[in-house]
């Protein structure tokens, strides 16, 4: 039984604990929240929940620790402090600054004998898979990626820092017309407008100027300065009803040419299509427990990303019962 202990407790952290529940192989031992501890209500009978500052008290409890950071500067700060400690599992996904952070946590996991699984999820994670195994297979193509339609949560809190707003939800939305040209065997060399359009739902307070709400949405950079955006106001009652749901998905797509001239064209597409982001990307992260358990076993260590981990180490079946049953 491979014991879980959980860091953070907000929808990651909920989707962790229903993904070890569906696990038979694991069971959940702990989890550690900066609330306090009284606060925080799970729904697995008979597990503690502890406070951040008790966890070290814990180590010999846990053989692996998944990280569900509250925002995208915890896990730099968490992930390398506990890979001293723990197995660890995050779900970092600034893609920029992936290889600091295995620097970081790949120092920490060695000195400690650890694995410090990074940048688990769907993307980077399951997206980053098939856009390997795609490339490997058909050397000459393209690779194009496409998310959504779906709700961006860092976009959303983007929009609920603006002055005057009281809530609001952003959805990616891949541009149909380029989608569709990409499935169809097209190479065509697309911009960030061309790909993706954002569609905003926003509660704005009483008395709030939304013209001015909606220029600042649209030329906020980095977020929605880049692409066409749509912003519509409405009450806190149609967001509750109509957008309280954390949908997202997306499509992973090479076309490539084999032949001696090139003269055979072929599509390899993943696509996701999620009715909870956060639920999801837990499953991966429970998964890539399993494996950082196993490998940690086997004498492995270090930091490590899904590039490095063989399927069979994610699979409860045995290596025979996958030869007989997915092989």
């Amino acid at each position: 039984m491979i014991r879980i202990g959980i860091l953070g407790y907000g929808n990651l952290g909920r989707g962790v604990e229903c993904a070890v529940r569906q696990n038979d192989d694991m069971e959940l031992t702990a989890v550690f929240t900066r609330r306090s501890p009284e606060s925080v209500q799970i729904l697995t009978k008979n597990t503690p929940v502890y406070s951040i500052q008790d966890i070290l008290q814990h180590t010999q409890e846990i053989d692996v620790l998944i990280i569900c950071g509250g925002s995208a500067t915890d896990l730099p700060v968490q992930t390398p402090e506990y890979a001293k400690y723990f197995n660890v599992v995050d779900s970092f996904d600034t893609h920029a600054s992936i290889p600091q952070h295995f620097e970081n946590v790949d120092k920490a996991a060695k000195e400690s004998g650890k694995i410090g699984m990074i940048s688990v999820g769907w993307d980077p994670g399951m997206f980053s898979l098939n856009r390997v195994y795609a490339n490997a297979i058909l050397p000459d193509g393209k690779d194009y990626t496409f998310w959504g339609k779906g709700v961006s949560q860092g976009h959303s809190d983007a929009i609920r820092r603006v002055d005057g707003v009281i809530d609001a939800r952003q959805y990616t939305i891949p541009v149909p017309a380029s989608l569709e040209a990409v499935r169809n065997g097209s190479t065509p060399e697309l911009s960030t407008r061309e790909k993706h359009t954002r569609e905003c739902y926003v509660v704005a307070s009483e008395g709030a100027d939304q013209s001015r709400i909606e220029k600042e949405i649209k030329e906020m950079p980095n977020y929605f300065a880049d692409y066409d955006t749509t912003v519509h106001f409405i009450s806190q009652e149609e967001l509750d009803k109509h957008h309280s749901g954390i949908p997202h998905g997306g499509f992973v797509i090479r076309s490539g040419k084999t032949g001696w001239n090139g003269e055979h064209g072929h599509i390899i597409e993943y696509s996701l299509k999620l009715d909870s982001n956060p639920e999801f990307t837990a499953s991966v992260l429970a998964a890539y427990a399993r494996a950082a358990y196993r490998m940690n076993q086997e004498g492995m260590c270090g930091c490590k990303t899904v590039f490095d981990v063989a399927p069979a180490y994610l699979c409860r079946q045995s290596n025979e019962e996958l030869r007989r049953q997915m092989l």
